[in-house]
């Protein structure tokens, strides 16, 4: 339940007193920024970023006037990943990664960059007595000169210099090495460039001459070792051969020659004598007529004979048809065809003779090779089971001696690999003298500078906004008081047309019939609607700006309206009665108000803070006021004026219908709207609305 009013004397009190509200707490400030927002913030913070930005512009300008100019030249090597191939086992062996190359390219970058590189560059060009580089200053060269020159090794401190204005890279997709030098002269930089990318080169040669050398040295250090292995398994093997009476040649055992020639002899041999024997058993069975062998076919002398036999034979047919068979002739022609026919037996006789003479010998010479072969087959079973161990010394003889002859292969072609360079890399492009300036690019500087100090001068903006948020939007005053935002009137900054002041009025008029459609009054109320107007202490001409139009927007529709300034005749010595001294009684309204001078709109100042008067009392004279002014307004507006630095408005604020705060957008501190709405709660009621008054528009 709502508490009741403060109490009021019941001999004076009316019968019907509004209820004063009970308190709330008032909602805090929120600082929801919308997008439409930042334009706001921007606008009214912009100098601080021109200020921010003119600052760094300045800085920059100086600092591209201070700098030393700086130049930069570029020398580019091509690397291919697949080395020159001068041997055909070399140290180094080239793979191509599944990349291409990338990789094996890439880490050539740190390669380029690596100590042993720069200090053949600094060593070529004599970089150590440079000034730009050694790390000595003017300041430096002149204590030098005052107190004894400082002769020191320079070379940690170049090669840090150096290092530091090096840039090496690989452009994409290619397996091409950039490297920049930057440097103050133009010459250096290219000339150091130059230095360093052949430093490169010849450290990739000098690295893997290297190699093959230690790789040789390693090789030829085992070769002794190799040999004195190769001479123990000779002497093992010749010496168990003398052990064992194994005599050799060709590289075989003699006796497994013996045996083998002698397997064959005895082989042809049988052979010789299943023939002979074929033929003996032949001319046995022939028996009668050995002449039909066919040894006897191939004798010539039987052959002769025959051809002599069938001239005879033939004569001896002529002799007997022409002579007779007793004729002289005819008988000397048979006796030589008798004799010719023995020497045939004799002859045939003599052929079965000699094939068994061939065949006796025959079988007697294989008995013989067989008897050899026993006595071979014996002691070749001996040498066999010392063969076994002679095989396997032979083959520790032959491994020895194959590994030997690779290392001293080996060993050769890495000794004349120090003498080649395989690496596959060239430079393509010589650095050449820059032609402009590489650094302080001034126009980048100062477009960077200003495109910067925009963006820092909008984030200060926003951060300054944030730690002191104000007024931005009709939302934001919305969702601080937890109330609409009935208009935004135009500020009075600039001279106004005659459309503006129109637009103002509309806006005014539109308030006012917001409040009229938004207030709840029974029809019998006693009181005249009341609007009461307040904000915070910085925001006085815009409140009474705003009640003032309030005002003269209802008296332009008809209305009667008593204004109520709270704020008139504050700080005089002698001020006119007003509305202080109705609350304490001591006047009626009628006695107090007047009408402003070419108005319709009846005036109230502050009257005399002579005496305090009673909040109870103060009420009861309130209620009653209103009371008397209904019977002659239709509309009474009050300008409460700072309701936190003037509690004498309780009473007003306490019997008002509608309760709003006035605000500027963009300066208003939230806060500051915060504390307005916190002591409207304090007094018992809560804002209904909010007026906001825009300067810029």
């Amino acid at each position: 339940m709502q508490p009741p009013l403060l109490m009021v004397p019941q001999q004076n009190a009316p019968e019907a007193i509004a209820p004063a509200p009970a308190y709330y707490a008032p909602a805090p400030a929120q600082a929801t920024v919308e997008l439409g927002d930042l334009g706001r913030i921007l606008l009214r913070r912009r100098f601080l970023i021109l200020l921010t930005v003119a600052l760094l512009t300045a800085v920059t300008l100086v600092y591209t006037m201070l700098t030393p100019a700086l130049y930069s030249s570029t020398a580019q090597i091509i690397i291919d990943p697949q080395d020159l191939q001068v041997v055909t086992n070399d140290v180094n062996p080239s793979r191509i990664s599944p990349d291409g190359g990338i990789t094996q390219v890439e880490s050539q970058v740190s390669v380029a960059q690596s100590n042993s590189v720069l200090l053949r560059a600094i060593a070529a060009t004599d970089l150590t007595h440079n000034p730009e580089f050694n790390g000595q200053g003017v300041l430096d060269r002149w204590l030098g000169t005052v107190f004894g020159s400082d002769d020191g090794d320079r070379t940690a401190e170049t090669l840090d210099a150096l290092r530091r204005r090096l840039a090496v890279k690989r452009d994409d997709k290619v397996l091409v090495l950039n490297i920049i030098v930057t440097a103050k002269s133009a010459d250096l930089a290219a000339k150091l460039a130059n230095a360093i990318a052949q430093a490169y080169l010849d450290d990739q040669a000098a690295a893997r001459s290297k190699a093959a050398a230690d790789a040789s040295d390693a090789i030829s250090a085992r070769l002794e070792d190799q040999r004195k292995r190769v001479e123990q398994a000779a002497n093992a093997v010749e010496t168990y051969k003398a052990e064992h009476n194994m005599v050799m040649a060709a590289g075989n055992l003699v006796s497994d020659q013996e045996l083998t020639d002698l397997n064959t002899q005895l082989t042809a041999a049988q052979t010789r004598t299943a023939q002979l024997k074929a033929q003996v058993d032949q001319l046995r069975r022939q028996g009668s007529a050995p002449d039909a062998t066919s040894e006897a076919m191939r004798s010539p002398v039987i052959a002769s004979l025959r051809a002599q036999e069938a001239t005879l034979v033939d004569q001896m047919s002529q002799f007997g048809t022409a002579l007779g068979p007793r004729h002289p002739s005819m008988i000397s022609a048979q006796q030589q065809l008798s004799d010719l026919r023995k020497l045939i037996s004799r002859e045939l006789g003599r052929l079965v003779a000699a094939a068994e003479t061939d065949y006796e010998r025959a079988l007697a010479n294989q008995k013989e090779l067989e008897a050899k072969m026993v006595s071979l087959k014996g002691k070749s079973l001996d040498t066999d089971q010392a063969s076994v161990k002679l095989r396997e010394l032979q083959r520790d003889l032959d491994a020895v001696r194959t590994v030997y002859a690779n290392y001293l292969q080996r060993a050769q072609e890495t000794r004349e690999q120090t003498n080649v360079n395989s690496t596959n890399a060239r430079i393509i492009s010589q650095a050449m003298p820059a032609l402009k300036k590489s650094w302080p690019p001034k126009g980048l500087l100062v477009f960077g500078a200003i495109f910067g100090g925009l963006a820092l001068g909008i984030g200060m903006a926003l951060i300054a906004e944030y730690l002191s948020p104000t007024v931005l939007s009709s939302n934001q005053m919305q969702s601080a008081i937890e109330a609409p935002v009935l208009g935004v009137l135009p500020g009075r900054g600039r001279r106004r047309s005659g459309a503006a002041a129109q637009k103002t009025d509309a806006v005014a008029g539109l308030a006012l019939q917001r409040i009229a459609a938004a207030t709840r009054r029974p029809p019998d109320w006693p009181l005249v609607p009341s609007i009461l107007v307040a904000s915070p202490p910085e925001d006085k001409a815009q409140r009474s700006r705003v009640a003032w139009q309030l005002a003269n927007a209802a008296a332009a529709r008809g209305r009667r309206v008593l204004f109520i300034d709270i704020n008139a005749g504050k700080g005089q010595k002698d001020p006119q009665p007003g509305v202080l001294d109705v609350l304490r009684g001591e006047y009626p309204l009628e006695a107090v108000s007047r009408y402003a001078p070419g108005s319709s709109v009846a005036l109230v100042g502050r009257g005399r803070p002579t005496a305090v008067f009673q909040e109870a009392q103060a009420l009861y004279f309130a209620h009653r006021m209103l009371a008397e002014a209904n019977h002659n307004f239709e509309l009474v507006v009050v300008d409460g004026g700072a309701l936190a630095d003037d509690l004498n408005v309780l009473p007003l604020v306490a019997m008002a219908d509608e309760i709003l705060l006035v605000a500027r957008l963009n300066a208003t501190p939230l806060r500051d709207v915060a504390s307005t709405s916190e002591a409207v709660s304090v007094m018992g009621r809560l804002p209904t609305g909010a007026m906001l008054v825009d300067e810029a528009a």
